[in-house]
């Protein structure tokens, strides 16, 4: 799978404020395609503003058509209800991406900002940061929401391409497949010195 190009969609969930970004992948290349917030109208009740979050994630579906799909997982330290309202909103991203028969990973804060920085506490600048650097991105960023969504993206393709099979485990996806060094020799021929 790493040397074939795909599309990784990442979202981190949100009622008010929904990150989504589309990461292409192709061999050790790594590109941003989209990446945007999405604020929804408060003043609609929740079933409402679920719906446009199904709309606005099917609708990326159907027109960038992602092979996976990266979620972040809710942050336990908020308060129930906050609890709830990320949970239904991560629901029904990932029901959008089940209806298309998308694979889904989730991975926490704390492990998303692991494999993009090297440092599981550090800052949403930092994760920012480092995500231009690694993809060579110009523009400044105003909504950390989409950045949060690119860097599960950026994750996932770490998780989904390490060679230690114990790494795509901590993050909170399942694995697929065999992992370890023969499989990785064995799908990056290019890599190997």
């Amino acid at each position: 799978m790493p040397n074939t190009r795909r599309i990784i969609l990442g979202v981190d969930p949100g009622t008010v404020v929904m990150g989504y970004a589309l990461l292409e992948v192709g061999g050790a290349t790594l590109r941003m395609v989209e990446m945007e917030s999405v604020r929804l109208d408060t003043r609609l009740e929740m079933f409402d503003r679920l719906s446009s979050v199904h709309e606005v994630v099917h609708g990326l579906i159907l027109r960038h058509r992602p092979q996976q799909l990266a979620i972040e997982a809710p942050f336990h330290g908020k308060n129930v209800q906050s609890m709830l309202k990320l949970g239904r909103a991560q629901g029904v991203v990932i029901a959008a991406a089940l209806a298309e028969r998308l694979p889904v990973a989730e991975y926490s804060p704390r492990s998303i900002k692991q494999a993009v920085t090297g440092n599981g506490n550090a800052t949403k600048e930092r994760v920012w940061l480092m995500l231009q650097h690694t993809l060579g991105i110009r523009m400044e960023m105003t909504r950390m929401d989409a950045s949060d969504a690119l860097a599960v993206a950026v994750c996932h393709h770490y998780a989904e391409t390490s060679p230690v099979p114990e790494s795509r485990k901590k993050g909170g996806a399942k694995p697929r497949g065999k992992g370890g060094w023969e499989t990785f020799v064995k799908e990056n021929p290019g890599r190997i010195a």
